[in-house]
């Protein structure tokens, strides 16, 4: 009965969020606490319980498998990431720690664990908003997860030194995981595709992962993040990421549930919340700041920022582990921060576009990590996203003799040796400022996301381009919206799938004829 209330909750508030722009992440919040409000009047528990609890834990596990898959564990050790999140921590730190010593007159220990757990950024709602944005690999996305990683890592080892908890010898066998990357391969092509390709992502995040990790005195949401990184090299990745979508998204609406669920706040508790999630754009400020400071365009500086700016789920770990008696109120602030920076999140680029002309005065006069091309050389077709359909699109022209280049937001795609593709960000509107498009007679749209491909689209039409723009869609409704933005002919995937079937059918039976 609790599950099935719960769900209809979440879906009845997620459906009704949506009318009003706003992601159903915020509508799962709202369903939490309306349970917790109106629960026990007809019935029902007020907190979340053991069940709701368990299956909220294997959200975030499959959560953070997945982007361990998308990962690159030489981005994790970039200077702008380890730099960032340490001088982050370390200001933001020292700021909470002396306001609530000298203002609120809290022991310095408390004070020193509270600024901790506040300095955290969600993992969870910067990796769904990344994720959904088709961004987890873009330049400010790849930042952004690495600094989550460290501060979760930050947060293990806080756990560790309070809680009195240390890991066992035993835990030396993580040191050993790389040399089983064979072993996981095999398992692999072993479980081929379908429901044994889900199941043994499943068993790898939350057994091996989480459970292992565990046991030896670990966290287990670093295991699973460390289990998806084993196998982010692996060809078929991105397959069992896509495999295990559904799962993972069932389950982090019980993450959202039961964070609502965690308690209805007292006055202290909610001014508590109200003051913090008013000092949340200082947060996504800090953070944008020392990312510029370390030659990050303002750009993705600010993108990044603001992906980092809700406080963390993790720190209501901290809380739950070490001083219960905060649980409440900083359950209530991580609420109430979600349902701030959800919405800004899904408006970043055009925030920036706004804000563009203050925010590249703070840019440095050296050259930027960042930096994306205004020449495409001699190219005539320009495919925009190079992923699984964008590559199979630029092989093609290529094998037709056609002048062709790509562009990607992720940088690891640039600089291919077998093709030319440089790094972009196509909704970015000041690269399509500078970009010389006269030589282009026809761009394919391959972005994973129907916003990315109407800006794209806007942007060309804007600079003037007048040739053909074809994009590929993945529903067949999103082809008014592209073609009134001026795109000339729209290309349904899974249909044309079905032609280069058929297609190379016809090749087979002339052949025989």
């Amino acid at each position: 009965m609790l599950e099935v209330v719960t769900l209809s909750f979440a879906f009845v508030f997620g459906i009704l969020v949506r009318q009003i722009g706003l992601p159903p992440l915020v509508g799962f919040l709202a369903a939490g606490f309306a349970l917790n409000a109106f629960g026990p009047a007809v019935g029902l528990p007020a907190d979340a319980g053991p069940i709701l609890e368990h299956t909220a834990h294997l959200g975030v596990l499959l959560l953070l498998f997945t982007i361990g898959l998308k990962l690159n564990i030489r981005n994790l050790v970039e200077p702008v990431v380890l730099g960032s999140a340490l001088a982050h921590l370390l200001v933001s730190g020292a700021v909470f720690t002396a306001g609530f010593t000298w203002l609120a007159g809290l022991p310095l220990e408390t004070a020193i664990l509270l600024s901790i757990a506040l300095s955290f950024s969600s993992t969870v709602l910067a990796a769904k908003v990344l994720e959904s944005k088709g961004e987890l690999r873009a330049f400010h996305g790849r930042i952004a997860i690495g600094i989550l990683v460290m501060q979760d890592l930050i947060a293990l080892a806080v756990l560790s030194v309070y809680s009195g908890q240390t890991p066992s010898l035993w835990a030396l066998w993580v040191l050993a995981l790389p040399l089983l990357r064979p072993l996981f391969y095999w398992l692999m092509r072993v479980a081929a595709h379908d429901e044994l390709l889900v199941l043994m992502g499943v068993v790898l995040a939350v057994a091996a992962g989480g459970m292992g990790f565990q046991a030896v005195g670990l966290s287990s949401e670093v295991g699973a993040l460390a289990m998806g990184l084993v196998l982010s090299r692996h060809p078929r990745a991105q397959e069992l990421s896509q495999a295990l979508w559904g799962i993972k998204e069932v389950f982090l609406i019980s993450f959202f549930l039961q964070i609502g669920m965690s308690g209805l706040p007292d006055a202290e508790a909610l001014t508590f919340a109200v003051i913090f999630a008013l000092l949340l754009p200082l947060k996504g400020v800090l953070f944008a700041a020392l990312l510029i400071a370390f030659r990050v365009r303002a750009r993705n500086a600010f993108l990044g920022g603001l992906s980092l700016a809700a406080y963390s789920e993790f720190g209501l770990i901290v809380a739950a582990s070490i001083m219960e008696e905060w649980l409440v109120p900083l359950a209530v602030t991580v609420a109430l921060s979600f349902v701030i920076a959800a919405p800004l999140n899904r408006f970043a680029h055009g925030l920036f576009d706004r804000l563009e002309k203050y925010l590249v005065r703070f840019e440095t006069n050296t050259r930027h990590p960042d930096e994306q091309p205004a020449d495409l050389g001699q190219a005539n077709v320009l495919v925009l996203g190079m992923g699984r359909t964008g590559s199979a699109a630029y092989d093609f022209f290529v094998e037709q003799g056609v002048s062709v280049i790509g562009l990607d937001s992720d940088p690891n795609k640039a600089g291919q040796k077998d093709r030319h593709v440089l790094y972009a960000d196509v909704e970015d509107a000041g690269f399509w400022h500078h970009l010389d498009m006269s030589k282009l007679k026809a761009v394919t749209l391959a972005m994973p996301t129907v916003e990315s491909k109407l800006m794209a689209t806007q942007q060309l039409r804007k600079g003037g381009f007048h040739g053909n723009i074809i994009a590929g869609l993945h529903y067949q409704d999103e082809a008014d919206t592209l073609q009134a933005a001026g795109v000339n002919h729209t290309y349904l995937l899974m249909s044309g799938a079905g032609i280069g079937i058929a297609e190379k059918t016809c090749e087979c039976l002339k052949a025989q004829a």
